[in-house]
């Protein structure tokens, strides 16, 4: 594959220091191979999907550049959450390091390990405003289910949701 395909990645930790966890998370994609990253939004303090008894999460969307297919990336993503000690024991629990890849360019992808765009993303507002805020740069057009990212953020409560400020990783080499 010579030509890249601009990737958004969500990333989430609620375990063993969340926001290290997400800055290393960062730091590591900027690293991949065949991979080059863009751009990283702010991160955010976001409650728990699903199981309440468990710490607040803290997410962020990178948007990548990358070379690699779709489930070369995946591979190399949860790669990286193995290499963060990422146990799934409880659908929805908490967790060290998750990583979604939530868009691949333009393209629409189901298959039995990767479904693109993520499916649950648009209804997620822990996704769509970090999302929102990092493509103002790098996709200031990016739409989701044919509908703008500012449509979303009116569908959603984002009451909850409370930026903690940037983060200090330089984009990477490019690809």
């Amino acid at each position: 594959m010579n030509s890249t395909t601009r990737t958004y990645i969500g990333l989430g930790s609620n375990l063993e220091h969340p926001e290290a966890q997400v800055q290393r998370a960062l730091t590591a994609l900027a690293a991949l191979p065949l991979c080059q990253l863009v751009a990283c939004s702010s991160l955010y303090a976001t409650p728990p999907v699903g199981p309440q008894d468990q710490p607040d999460f803290i997410n962020a969307v990178a948007c990548l550049d990358t070379r690699l297919s779709p489930l070369a990336l995946l591979d190399q993503l949860q790669a990286l959450e193995q290499r963060h000690r990422r146990r799934r024991l409880r659908h929805w629990g908490p967790r060290t390091l998750d990583l979604d890849l939530l868009l691949y360019g333009e393209r629409v992808i189901q298959q039995p390990r990767l479904s693109v765009p993520h499916p649950h993303m648009h209804t997620r507002a822990f996704v769509i405003v970090p999302l929102e805020e990092v493509a103002r740069t790098t996709h200031p057009t990016l739409s989701l289910h044919q509908q703008p990212l500012n449509h979303w953020l009116t569908c959603l409560d984002v009451k909850d949701i409370r930026r903690l400020g940037e983060v200090s990783v330089a984009p990477s080499a490019t690809v």
